[in-house]
């Protein structure tokens, strides 16, 4: 089983946020509200092509998802390294991605809990740019609202976020690194 984990933080004050590109990715990727609560998140369970994937959206808030990550790895024993967490990044340029494996939090509070929580760094990360040159409000840029120009391009940007998760789930991260890191 693959689990797939988008970070955002709950509640309609964070909808088109920048913080929130990993729930915005899954809801256009799974295309539907038909979300199940448990693991202090949502989640559904598709199978692609005979692999049974679990998409996660931690409800604990940005700072806390560890606690949800870990109790779903817990439930269903999930590996390590078959886990791709979908992540804001400030260091790469807007619309711009970057896969990762087996690196440091890089300062994102949601990845230093999931590290803290997994008491490892060994998954995979799909980290979308959201860069800004206002370093010294970095909360209420992280915080605020994806533009109309920025949505735009976001948007324009969401096959090829879905072809990796594909590729991840059917390929491994080493071959969907291989393949969509330039």
């Amino acid at each position: 089983m693959k689990l797939i984990v988008g970070l955002g933080n709950p509640g309609c004050e964070y909808d088109n946020t920048r913080h929130n590109i990993g729930f915005m990715v899954l809801d256009h990727y799974l295309n539907s509200k038909d979300w199940k609560k448990k693991f202090d998140g949502v989640y559904q369970i598709i199978t692609i092509d005979q692999e049974k994937v679990l998409f996660l959206k931690p409800l604990t808030y940005m700072n806390l998802s560890g606690n949800s990550v870990v109790k779903a790895v817990k439930f269903y024993n999930i590996e390590i390294q078959d886990i791709l967490v979908i992540q804001d990044d400030l260091d790469i340029s807007f619309g711009k991605y970057r896969l990762k494996k087996n690196s440091s939090h890089g300062g994102h509070n949601g990845i230093k809990s999931i590290i803290s929580a997994l008491n490892s760094n060994q998954f995979s990360r799909l980290k979308i740019g959201i860069q800004t040159t206002k370093k010294d409000d970095v909360i209420n840029f992280v915080l605020g609202k994806f533009s109309k120009i920025e949505s735009d391009q976001l948007s324009s940007q969401y096959d090829v976020f879905f072809k990796i998760i594909e590729s991840f789930i059917l390929k491994g991260i080493d071959q969907t690194m291989n393949d969509y890191n330039h």
